[in-house]
């Protein structure tokens, strides 16, 4: 996945941010001010920031005026307080690529983060193959092997496999799998994923009924330990 930069100097928004941005299977690397946040934004190699206006030692805003000027085009995202009309003005003026208001929700930002994401073409570095057990997947050549004999599999259910392994450990839930594998918001239509799951764990998993790689996690959806 994606690597976010998250440069905030309150305690409390900065570990909510970093936890948040973990779970959703972001790497996540984080500075408490500004001269720290300019630091790792050039070593680092972050494919997104999201930056404070207001932050010891260099403001958000003369962080990405500097990085714009050194060249730089990591997305940037904005976090403004209520009533500083003045700071969105400027931030998007200096080169910032969207900004949220404070109070906000975490999945309005992770939102505004992916469509920044989706339009800088850094949504994420894609996994060209994976070994877990006696299992081999090839996704640039579609193919999957299982005691190096090679397995019929549909698009689908390599697609399902390849977000499970980006977001491996995580509990992810049905109707995440239904907006982000099948592309819709289907939220009556959860069986779906049931059954595309139940035939993927025939092909990778040695007792479908037991399974070690594809669990599933009760009342929350299912997690990948490959």
């Amino acid at each position: 996945m994606a690597k976010v930069l998250i440069v905030e100097d309150d305690d409390a928004m900065a570990i909510a941010l970093t936890d948040g941005f973990r779970y959703e299977g972001y790497e996540v690397v984080a500075a408490r001010d500004g001269e720290a946040g300019l630091a790792l934004a050039r070593s680092a190699a972050p494919d997104l920031m999201v930056l404070d206006v207001m932050l010891p030692k260099l403001s958000g805003l003369d962080v990405c005026k500097a990085l714009r000027a050194e060249g730089s085009s990591v997305p940037i995202i904005m976090l403004t307080a209520r009533g500083q009309e003045i700071d969105k003005v400027l931030g998007l003026k200096l080169g910032a690529d969207d900004y949220v208001t404070k109070p906000f929700g975490f999945m309005e930002l992770v939102a505004r983060a992916e469509a920044v994401l989706r339009r800088s073409g850094n949504a994420g570095r894609p996994i060209s193959s994976y070994r877990f057990g006696d299992v081999c997947v090839d996704f640039k050549k579609g193919e999957l092997r299982r005691k190096n004999v090679l397995v019929d599999v549909t698009a689908r259910e390599l697609r399902l496999l390849e977000f499970f392994i980006a977001h491996r450990g995580e509990v992810v839930a049905r109707e995440r799998l239904l907006d982000q594998v099948w592309d819709y918001d289907a939220t009556p239509l959860t069986r779906t994923v049931d059954m595309h799951v139940a035939k993927l764990r025939k092909k990778i998993e040695d007792d479908p009924s037991d399974p070690k790689f594809l669990v599933t996690v009760h009342r929350m959806g299912y997690k990948f330990l490959g």
